[in-house]
């Protein structure tokens, strides 16, 4: 059976992701966020659920928060819950690491100002001189919602545990590649990215391998190599549950994000 990867331009999305407990928060379909991972207690997961649902709305939230025994940092909920402040919610295609005291965002927005806004948000939210904030904010390009049209629903398949591109793949391939030459003032990061069945390391170089592939193929079909970049994000970002066949095949994908130049 062949496997696929689903081609797709990237969703709103955040991960928060910790040294002890792990809290990832995702969109999984327009309007509506996956609360996931693992917490110290009972209090905590009702805290941060609490959070996030007055944050998106309750009718938005999806919990798959579990409570496991875990040795929290000090403070540590309640870092969170500052965390989560509305302005988080003007990061598209974004990611929220919080790793013991360093926090990286990552992700698009608007414009610089709403950028600088974010991160000062992040920072005073935070006021704790124990954390380092990591920016990985960019303002996002034009071009993007192309992308997001041309690639809507469409699939892109591997051999199975391969990086070699089916027919199928190819097809979708050309198709992006005619959307890319139009937009000859932008740069593309391709991602590739895979469910959390089998080792982690072997999974993100399995996703860079695909990435790679996808990046020699549109070079193949006219595509300058300097426009291009690709990367592995393995498992880390996954857009649905693992704990499915469905929501596996959603987080076997390509993601293709359009950057200025």
């Amino acid at each position: 059976m062949r496997m696929r990867n689903l081609l797709r331009a990237g969703t709103l999305a955040a991960t928060l992701a910790l040294a002890g407990p792990v809290l990832q928060a995702q969109s999984v379909a327009p309007g509506k966020v996956v609360v996931a991972g693992d917490v110290p207690d009972e209090s905590t997961r009702q805290a941060i659920l609490a959070k996030v649902r007055e944050l998106y709305g309750p009718d938005r939230v999806i919990d798959q928060l579990g409570v496991r025994s875990l040795a929290a940092p000090p403070n540590w909920a309640q870092h969170v819950q500052r965390i989560l402040h509305p302005d988080l919610k003007s990061v598209t295609r974004g990611q929220l690491d919080i790793r013991g005291n360093v926090v990286e965002i990552r992700g698009e927005v608007a414009s610089d100002a709403q950028r600088q806004q974010v991160l000062s948000q992040l920072r005073n939210q935070l006021s704790n001189p124990t954390y380092t904030v990591r920016n990985g904010l960019r303002v996002s390009a034009a071009g993007q919602e192309q992308l997001d049209a041309a690639l809507a629903n469409r699939i892109v398949e591997f051999e199975p545990g391969s990086a070699t591109l089916t027919a199928t793949g190819q097809q979708v391939l050309d198709d992006l590649a005619g959307v890319i030459k139009r937009m000859p003032d932008r740069r593309f990061e391709i991602i590739g990215h895979t469910d959390a069945q089998g080792a982690r390391l072997s999974n993100l170089a399995l996703s860079a391998a695909r990435a790679d592939a996808v990046k020699s193929y549109l070079t193949a079909q006219g595509v300058p190599a300097t426009l291009l970049g690709t990367s592995g994000a393995g498992p880390d970002r996954p857009v649905a549950s693992n704990d499915t066949a469905d929501g596996r095949a959603r987080n076997r994908r390509i993601e293709v994000r359009a950057i200025s130049q």
